[in-house]
């Protein structure tokens, strides 16, 4: 074999093991999403990724490790998808008071996304998983750094600077998630929640 037909080998092999991998990583959040964590078996992720075995754990020798890179593999995806979405629902010019209004209604769209239910399971099952835990931890302070930047470009630079920009986000942050968590058991339009206009009156005071 020449060394360019070797290389074009090593190339395809290595497209099809990244392949593979993505293939495992969105079976892995389709389990969660749909299945919660006790139900998002390695077994179970295998049959839908049409992978085999030992293909699965030559990616991810734990299944603790591939659900918690399954939410790091969404996050990241959907991340750069909301950024796309804001540059057309965020038209207001940056210090525009209406900026507030759109960036809190941006923000909570993304409680209702398969990536936010797919952690909630990897947060609850940690508590009583030690392995869990210990891989969950690094893996979330990396994403909320990806995920504030998102929110900095929503809000833009003038509110950024505000002196209590982050306690507002880190407060907004807190409350959507823990209003997000209740339509796991009452589902309704999250457009007309009535927490959005409280949101937007208490963001554009602190902001202010």
């Amino acid at each position: 074999m020449t060394s360019t037909r070797a290389e074009d080998f090593q190339r395809l092999q290595e497209s099809r093991s990244q392949a593979s991998r993505q293939q495992i990583l969105d079976s892995a959040v389709q389990c969660l999403v749909e299945d919660g964590y006790s139900g998002a078996s390695t077994l179970r992720i295998q049959e839908l990724a049409g992978v085999s075995r030992g293909r699965l754990l030559h990616h991810f020798p734990s299944r603790d490790e591939l659900l918690v890179g399954a939410v790091a593999h969404l996050v990241s995806n959907r991340v750069a998808t909301l950024q796309e979405e804001a540059l057309t629902t965020i038209t207001a010019a940056d210090g525009d008071p209406l900026r507030i209004d759109q960036a809190v209604d941006q923000m909570w769209v993304s409680f209702h996304q398969p990536y936010f239910w797919a952690s909630i399971e990897l947060w609850i099952a940690a508590r009583h998983n030690e392995n869990l835990r210990r891989a969950l931890k690094p893996a979330e302070r990396k994403l909320y750094k990806a995920i504030r930047a998102t929110l900095d470009s929503y809000f833009g630079p003038t509110l950024c600077a505000h002196p209590r920009y982050r306690q507002t986000v880190d407060m907004l942050v807190s409350s959507m998630r823990g209003v997000a968590l209740t339509y796991a058991f009452d589902a309704r339009r999250p457009a007309r929640d009535l927490h959005v206009a409280q949101w937007r009156e208490v963001a554009r005071v602190l902001l202010s």
